[in-house]
């Protein structure tokens, strides 16, 4: 069973975070989501956080795991908001199971074919050498080493924690991150479609979502609307989290 965080009551909303991310990087929205009349529950997905490990890792298990979620949960009608790889989940979860879920918000990613790209990240991830008993500032000098943006950095390090007295590791699962990351860019299936309220949010300088997305999204998500947050990149919930928050508090209370 997934991890997860439970706040508020009301009109239950899933909150599912992306790739290397985890429940604890919606804290703080998650708490203004639950003052607004929603029940918050903020998920691990499996191989992060405080979830399980598995070797197998795809959108197929990770959706299946969301909805074991909600049966255990009594769980029924839910909103669900989705970032990134969390995206991808929310995305596949709706068009598979939409009696499931009445109102569906995607934070910067499309439906389409994303070419892997993380491997700058993985290279300085495996770079850490946890047999040395590195310190939280030695494991970021090395990060530094690979990963020129400390916003990038400060995101990873949050996955770090301590097993036992003087010796860290990272929650996330990485070696199933090295073998499997080409499942993370998979595009959803063709042929498959949600006909209920959608909203894309895209940040305006990223790159995940461009303009001739927009058909490619109509195809799967014929109600989509798509909005865009200027100044920010592909952390746009984190960047500018008032922004987020009344655009998609107004979508969901509509």
């Amino acid at each position: 069973m997934l991890y997860s965080k439970i706040e508020g009551q009301g009109k239950v909303l899933l909150i599912l975070h992306g790739f290397m991310g985890m429940s604890d990087n919606w804290k703080s929205l998650g708490s203004q989501y639950a003052q607004e009349g929603f029940q918050v529950h903020l998920l691990d997905l499996r191989n992060h956080g405080r979830s399980f490990h598995s070797e197998i890792f795809n959108y197929t298990v990770m959706v299946q795991d969301v909805v074991d979620y909600c049966l255990e949960n009594n769980l029924k009608n839910v909103d669900c908001i989705g970032h990134s790889m969390g995206g991808k989940v929310a995305m596949l979860l709706a068009t598979e199971h939409p009696n499931l879920i009445d109102k569906l918000v995607i934070a910067d990613i499309g439906p389409k074919f994303y070419p892997q790209h993380h491997q700058t990240i993985l290279a300085g991830l495996n770079a850490v050498d946890f047999s040395l008993k590195p310190s939280r500032s030695e494991v970021e000098e090395t990060l530094s080493k690979y990963i020129a943006d400390f916003g990038t950095r400060q995101f990873l390090l949050k996955s770090l924690f301590w097993i036992e007295p003087g010796q860290l590791a990272f929650r996330f699962n990485l070696p199933v991150f090295n073998s499997q990351i080409e499942q993370i860019g998979a595009a959803l299936p063709d042929n498959t479609a949600f006909e209920k309220p959608t909203l894309f949010i895209r940040g305006g300088n990223s790159n995940y979502i461009l303009d001739s997305d927009f058909d490619g999204i109509k195809v799967h998500f014929p109600k989509a609307v798509i909005n865009s947050i200027a100044n920010v990149g592909h952390w746009l919930h984190a960047e500018k989290p008032n922004d987020f928050f009344e655009l998609t508090k107004k979508f969901l209370k509509m």
